[in-house]
């Protein structure tokens, strides 16, 4: 069966969230769920992208205004979404992340 690729968004801040103190930050959470992500599902075709909620990407609507929803409405981050689905906010589990992309077809090897 051929997978089609995924995204994964990370999305978050170089500044930790107030309510996240002591936990990883965004960039570090986004990190190490890549390597989580390769070493569970290896040869399977997704792409994991970071997006900085103060300077989303301005070429994507969609990320652009997730972002501003984020910081409007104090959203704890880092946010996890998978196909444009909120699979966690912040203090991410492996658990729901694999859920939502074993939902989408990918296997564990």
């Amino acid at each position: 069966m051929t997978l089609k690729p995924i995204e994964i968004c990370v999305y978050g801040a170089d500044v930790i969230c107030s309510s996240c103190v002591q936990l990883p930050s965004s960039k570090e959470t986004y990190e190490w769920l890549e390597a989580a992500l390769r070493r569970k599902y290896p040869d399977q075709p997704f792409r994991i992208t970071y997006v900085d909620i103060f300077a989303p990407p301005a070429d994507d609507e969609a990320k652009r205004k997730l972002a501003q929803t984020i910081v409007e409405e104090d959203w704890v981050y880092p946010v996890v979404v998978v196909e444009e689905e909120v699979v966690a906010e912040g203090n991410p589990r492996l658990k729901a992340i694999y859920a939502e992309m074993e939902k989408h077809g990918y296997r564990s090897s």
